[in-house]
């Protein structure tokens, strides 16, 4: 079974366990990763240790995800076995949690996890002062709709006070979308200066070593590492994390059978926002996660942002933001800013453009009807599934595929899914 461990040093010299793949991440040079950020996150300021403790862990989880191949058949994935050893400053208060925090990593990522922790010293590394002293909460910014409605919603609730928007870069050619969305929430809604901190965090392709890293591209643990460093700047102040997402796609509705929680990551899933909120704050780390729209669908969220900001700045704001899955286009020497339009991230917004009655600019590659990329884009495509599940209709059995906590009422999620539907049907009148 693939094992994994993270180490604080440089010295890649030092051998490791056998048949373990280590990641190094000093506070220097020698790094497995891509970062902005030291092993004790001091550029983010006084990070409690058990916040940084969980960002260990979700870049271990992250690193190891990214570099275990796994084999695909449509959207039935291999079922994986990994194994980490995880640095922390005090095992104790991580083993209490460990059968917990496995099931939920095997829940968002459909994969087996077993996890050790051990006590390692952190390397010297400066420690900044509170770089947004003041702030009320952090709203994580990824580039897409629901993320910038968020920022929107925020802004305006907070009015003279201020947030903290926070964008992981993981590929650097969505950061200025990112950065452009920051810049018009603060142009769109009245309000002090905005805090806006992209923080790079990405493994690279070959060790300091030299050796080649194999590369999977499913990982659906990546917005985990998001969420940890998300709480980790939230811990410096005490404030919540808001985590934007329409609250129909976090359900996981099931497409067809073979489909099941394969449409979008779980992330935002209830109840993984739940449990993961549980268990960090048993292992002592600051963990108040909100996601504001947990109750509507993203063309409720995009007719939310029509009513802040009006028609028309809503819908060139909302077309200039990312909601496309797949970045395969530089094959074809098409940005990866540009949306394929098929996906199911695609399909859901062109959706909910339609909801909300809102001008949709967004340059899509299925408008091109180009016969080079029809291969390209039928290999992407969700729509078949779509249309085979919007003839068949919801169900109320689907709901009990969800996996719900169990402080959710069922009818409540049929409602919501029932409502998520119908703006899908808005594509095929």
């Amino acid at each position: 079974m693939p094992a994994y461990t993270l180490r604080l040093d440089a010295d890649t010299s030092r051998p490791g366990p056998a048949d373990t793949t280590i990641f190094w991440w000093p506070p220097g040079p020698g790094v497995s990763f891509v970062s902005t950020l030291g092993p004790r996150l001091g550029t983010l300021g006084p990070v409690p240790e058990p916040n940084i403790e969980l960002v260990r862990l979700a870049a271990l989880v992250y690193a190891a995800d990214r570099t275990t191949p796994r084999h695909a058949v449509r959207s039935n994935w291999t079922r994986r076995t990994l194994e980490l050893d995880v640095p922390v400053y005090a095992p104790a208060r991580w083993n209490a949690v460990q059968e917990r925090l496995q099931a939920l990593l095997g829940f968002l990522s459909g994969d087996r996890w077993l996890i050790r922790f051990h006590h390692a010293a952190t390397p010297q590394e400066t420690i900044h002062a509170v770089p947004h002293p003041g702030i009320r909460r952090v709203v994580l910014l990824s580039g897409g709709a629901d993320s910038a409605i968020g920022a929107l919603h925020s802004r305006h609730d907070l009015g003279p006070d201020q947030h903290l928007l926070l964008s992981h870069v993981g590929a650097t050619n969505l950061a200025p979308i990112q950065r452009a969305v920051a810049d018009d929430v603060a142009h769109l809604i009245d309000g002090p200066p905005q805090f806006h901190q992209p923080l790079r965090f990405s493994r690279k392709s070959h060790q300091p070593t030299g050796a080649k890293l194999p590369d999977e591209y499913s990982t659906r643990t990546r917005s985990l590492l998001f969420l940890a460093l998300g709480l980790a700047a939230a811990a410096v102040e005490k404030v919540p994390l808001w985590i934007p997402e329409n609250g129909f796609a976090s359900l996981n509705v099931p497409l067809t059978a073979d489909q099941r929680g394969a449409v979008s990551t779980r992330t935002t899933h209830p109840l993984f926002l739940q449990t993961l909120a549980a268990i960090a704050q048993d292992a002592g780390a600051h963990a108040v996660i909100h996601n504001p729209f947990t109750a509507h669908t993203k063309g409720e969220m995009f007719t939310l942002a029509a009513e802040l900001v009006g028609t028309g700045p809503a819908a060139r704001f909302l077309s200039r933001t990312h909601s496309c899955a797949h970045t395969g286009h530089r094959t074809h020497h098409i940005s990866v800013r540009t949306h394929c339009g098929v996906c199911f991230g695609c399909l859901l917004r062109r959706a909910s453009f339609h909801a909300a009655q809102l001008e949709d600019t967004t340059d899509y590659l299925h408008t091109r009807h180009d016969a080079h990329l029809s291969g390209y884009l039928a290999d992407k495509s969700v729509e078949p599934a779509l249309r085979t599940f919007l003839a068949r209709g919801l169900r109320p059995a689907d709901i009990t595929t969800l996996n719900l906590p169990s402080d959710y009422p069922t009818r409540q999620a049929y409602e919501l899914c029932r409502r998520g539907v119908a703006e899908l049907e808005l594509l095929y009148p």
